[in-house]
């Protein structure tokens, strides 16, 4: 069905049917990506951010090389930027977070927040139950 040999598609033809099934590709110009685990922070300075839409279903791909580093480690500006008052309270849901859901489900942070919290940081599931 995908044609012979192991070559593979045509890039041209793979993205002519993915819009035919309705998934638009389209690439972002990022400044950085910060990838954040339990124990670590995965910092890429200079990556290549893929944005696939499937039908409202967002999906990312980063390609590039990271540097770990010890979390909470990481600039000052963008660990600060938050307010220092709201930390308390926040079970450690990040602001980026909190701003992103907020954004997506079209509801005020305080709201956006209570969600991420009541769904473990879990951002899919808190958009989702915002949206119902």
């Amino acid at each position: 069905m995908f044609g012979g040999g192991g070559g593979g598609m045509n890039p041209r033809k793979m993205q002519q049917m993915m819009k035919q099934m309705g998934i638009d590709v389209d690439e972002l110009d990022v400044e950085e990506v910060i990838i954040r685990t339990a124990d670590e922070e995965l910092y890429f300075s200079d990556a290549q951010v893929t944005k696939m839409d499937a039908r409202g279903q967002e999906t990312y791909q980063v390609v590039g090389s990271p540097d770990s580093r010890e979390k909470g480690s990481g600039d000052a500006g963008a660990i600060e930027s938050g307010d220092a008052d709201d930390d308390a309270g926040d079970a450690g849901i990040p602001d980026d977070d909190v701003e992103l859901v907020a954004m997506r489900a079209g509801v005020p942070e305080d709201q956006a927040r209570e969600a991420l919290e009541a769904n473990d940081g879990d951002l899919a599931a808190a958009v989702s139950e915002l949206e119902e």
